[in-house]
């Protein structure tokens, strides 16, 4: 197949490198100069502006959108939409929140455009192992995409599939991201309580690798850990500030909103909250509450 990449950042770049590998063309666009250099070295045909991308590409046209979430994708396809034609399509492979999603694939409907959303992951692994793909849209439009979701995915037969209609792809992979939260929050804590235990001077990478085998807590996860411990076993140098791109907060409120338990997701979003605290308001008044209570020692700054 033929498509256009619009966002050669560390996904992009390599989910366009890896639909080339499979001897697909793409015609890729960042406003940057230096990633659309990097991408070309890749096999991909950078261009330098949207209108490029769309002369480049044979009707019907096949646009993968690689954006940040929000007015960014909103902004692309408002720049888009005077360009294409009945019967083009637009991608969103990003994060973007699902009720976006079903807005905007109204919106070019309406346009004759169809509207695939494809939930994506994999990260900076997924050139070489494939990425997981949840997708989201008509039954036509996907199908038209076969080949695509069947080359960037680990096989053909098996890392993705089409998962409902438009918003499903992306209201799938907000929920699996909210799950990596918890998952993450429950190793990092539990390797934390074994890194207190001084007096067993646990070799934390060991037990990762043993843990890899055989473990019903083995995953993917757990091998990136393991990778990290064994490249940094006491973490030196890596401040405890967890950032988050916003999935985990769609899927807790969307907890709240269907009436949905979900209080390991939740807490953990909360946690990655309360890493950036460096000057926490709140430890400081519980001190004090337990001070006035029960005559507890302050300790000072």
């Amino acid at each position: 197949m033929e498509l256009g990449m619009i966002g050669l950042g560390r996904m992009g770049a390599n989910m366009a490198q890896r639909l080339v590998q499979h001897g697909h063309r793409v015609v890729g666009f960042d406003p940057g100069a230096q990633a659309r250099e990097r991408a070309a070295q890749g096999g991909i045909e950078p261009v330098a502006s949207l209108a490029e991308v769309i002369e480049r590409l044979p009707t019907p046209r096949v646009v993968w959108l690689m954006v940040p979430a929000g007015e960014p994708v909103d902004r692309t396809i408002a720049d888009l939409l005077p360009q294409l034609a009945s019967g083009d399509t637009i991608v969103d492979g990003g994060n973007s929140f699902y009720k976006d999603t079903m807005r905007r694939a109204k919106m070019l409907a309406a346009h004759g455009i169809a509207y695939v959303d494809s939930g994506t992951s994999g990260g900076v692994w997924g050139l070489s192992e494939g990425y997981s793909l949840m997708v989201g849209g008509d039954d036509a439009a996907v199908e038209r995409l076969r080949a695509v979701f069947e080359a960037l995915a680990p096989a053909a037969d098996r890392g993705w599939g089409h998962v409902g209609p438009s918003g499903a792809g992306h209201f799938t992979k907000m929920v699996h991201n909210g799950i990596e939260y918890g998952m993450m929050q429950a190793y990092a804590e539990g390797f934390a309580i074994m890194q207190k235990r001084a007096d067993f001077a646990l070799d934390l990478g060991q037990i990762a690798q043993i843990w890899r085998h055989g473990s019903v807590v083995r995953s993917w996860l757990l091998d990136l850990s393991a990778n990290a411990l064994e490249e940094n076993p006491t973490m030196s140098g890596i401040a405890p500030y967890v950032s988050d791109s916003g999935e985990g907060r769609w899927t807790v409120a969307e907890a709240i909103e269907l009436d949905v338990s979900a209080p390991v997701i939740t807490l953990s979003l909360l946690e990655r909250l309360r890493s950036r605290e460096d000057d926490s308001f709140a430890d400081k008044l519980l001190a004090a509450m337990r001070a006035q209570f029960g005559g507890h020692a302050i300790k000072r700054e």
